[in-house]
């Protein structure tokens, strides 16, 4: 049996979003900048694939941009929106929990000579808003906070932050709660998001702006994506992320509260079958994560005794997993050394039913318990 739980670091594309890509690689595969029929098919299906895209996120068409993914649309807005307003002021805030390719965005400016605030979290991994308040000043240019937190599953709160922000354009990194929340849009200037975590193809995502936004761009070249993203565009990749945003947007708010019901039924297994644990996800998290610290073991064995089951999670962002010191979320959320080192991200898709919960608890708690019986936890 093989149980797929790591959705937060890629999901399994649709048959549909397969066929789709298969197709515009094989029969049509023109360039949307020629000007022959080819083209302009081309040119069509990506017109089509922007509209999937801006339905599914809730804003214009004219403001989806596409990228290679959540990391170049978190780049794009970061480090472009903070270069146009350099002359305003030099401030800029953000979490200590974000995901990599905004932390090193951000301390990529730092060396630019911009002043970056890392603000805190409580033990629940949610934002502290004392210390936002107080980090936002006359001088504060950009705010980036992602809506879901893709180790804790914790919801940040993005319209308190809007509420607040004053002049500073708001980020929004959505990438984890694409395709399982509602994306919060008032008062949000520009959001991420990516094809490879709502079961579309790798290498594709989008950088869609609310509004009319001044932006440098970080690449130049022919002048596709109105030079916000020059290059040739990726078209069967974006024709699968277009199909992928229309199919999850579909059924939304079924799909999730039956991913929520697997997530519950996991926690309470767990829970009740094996001894000295804790729930590192909140009350109220996105359905889609569940992190447990199993206490007395090591995440990374337990990780690859379950895959000898053939159950795949993870211990963390896959962005992040080579790094050591262990979880910079679960760190900043003042979880101790034990806690984090028997960390275990299970993380729920489209494709996850509630018959593979039994067989996951089974093994897991197989797992744990061989590991603690060696006595090796230092």
């Amino acid at each position: 049996m093989q149980v797929y739980l790591d959705n937060s670091a890629t999901t399994r594309p649709f048959d549909e979003v397969t066929d789709i890509v298969v197709k515009y690689m094989k029969e049509e595969y023109g360039n949307p900048s020629s000007l022959h029929h080819m083209g302009l098919e081309a040119e069509k299906a990506m017109k089509t694939a922007r509209r999937q895209v801006a339905d599914a996120v809730g804003v214009s068409p004219e403001g989806v941009y596409f990228t290679s993914g959540g990391t170049e649309a978190d780049n794009i807005a970061i480090m472009g929106i903070a270069r146009a307003r350099a002359r305003r002021g030099k401030r800029i805030i953000t979490t200590k929990i974000e995901h990599p390719a905004v932390l090193n965005s951000f301390k990529a400016l730092e060396e630019e000579g911009f002043e970056a605030v890392y603000v805190g979290v409580d033990r629940e991994g949610r934002v502290d808003m004392n210390q936002m308040k107080e980090a936002i000043n006359e001088k504060t240019i950009l705010i980036s906070c992602m809506h879901v937190n893709n180790e804790s599953g914790t919801i940040e709160p993005i319209e308190e932050i809007a509420k607040i922000k004053g002049d500073a354009m708001l980020h929004v990194d959505a990438v984890q709660s694409f395709g399982k929340l509602e994306i919060p849009t008032v008062g949000v200037d520009v959001i991420s998001v990516s094809g490879h975590k709502i079961h579309g193809p790798m290498g594709t995502g989008a950088v869609c702006f609310t509004d009319k936004v001044n932006i440098k761009p970080l690449l130049f070249g022919g002048g596709q994506e109105k030079d916000i993203r020059p290059g040739t565009e990726n078209l069967p990749a974006i024709a699968g992320l277009g199909l992928a945003c229309e199919m999850i947007s579909s059924n939304l708010k079924e799909a999730g509260e039956e991913m929520a019901k697997i997530r519950d039924a996991l926690a309470k297994g767990l829970e009740e079958n094996i001894d000295d644990i804790v729930i590192n996800s909140p009350e109220g998290a996105c359905q889609s994560v569940l992190n447990v610290s199993f206490m007395g073991t090591r995440g990374e064995v337990i990780l690859h005794s379950l895959e000898q089951d053939g159950i795949y999670v993870s211990t963390g962002s896959a962005c992040s997993s080579n790094h050591v010191g262990g979880s910079h979320v679960l760190r900043a959320m003042g979880l101790n050394d034990r806690e984090v080192e028997g960390a275990i991200r299970f993380s729920f898709g489209r494709f996850n039913n509630l018959d593979e919960v039994d067989y996951v608890v089974e093994k897991t708690k197989q797992a744990v318990d061989r590991f603690r019986s060696l006595g090796s936890f230092r």
